[in-house]
């Protein structure tokens, strides 16, 4: 049975490493399901996720030229149709909703102490500087 991009196969976890899993398929085929494609939540640590020997339904998302198999566990589950569409934090743009009102105005504050902090630092600097040279125009004898 050859793989084909897209199908959904039942496979065991042999081996876990820090960026993801491989997965032995059917037929002796070992595929790497990346740590990114293990949950539709942030994946620290694989081992959190997945144990050697686990019993996994994966996507088959991609396959190289050389052979290399790209398998997907978040991908295999069936979601909701209202879901279907959305980024893996659950929104549609990959980044959560933020709306304008209290964040603008606590944006505006910082960006102000940063500013007031950094002329701070430079006129301090400057001082410092300036007075290893010898001051504003000042000549050495």
């Amino acid at each position: 049975m050859a793989i084909e991009v897209g199908a959904k196969l039942e496979g065991k976890v042999t081996g876990i490493t820090h960026f993801g899993a491989f997965v032995d398929l059917p037929d002796g085929v070992t595929g790497l399901v990346h740590i990114s494609e293990i949950a539709d939540s942030y994946v620290k640590d694989v081992n959190d996720h997945l144990k050697i020997s686990d019993v996994v339904t994966v996507k088959v998302i991609n396959v190289d030229k050389d052979g290399k198999i790209g398998l997907s566990i978040r991908q295999a589950v069936d979601k909701p149709p209202e879901q279907q569409h959305r980024g893996p934090r659950g929104d549609r743009g990959g980044r959560p909703f933020k709306s304008f009102g209290s964040s603008r105005s606590s944006f505006e504050d910082k960006m102000s102490r940063f500013l007031k902090d950094s002329e701070e630092r430079m006129s301090s600097l400057k001082k410092n500087t300036e007075s290893k040279r010898g001051g504003r125009g000042g000549r050495r004898s």
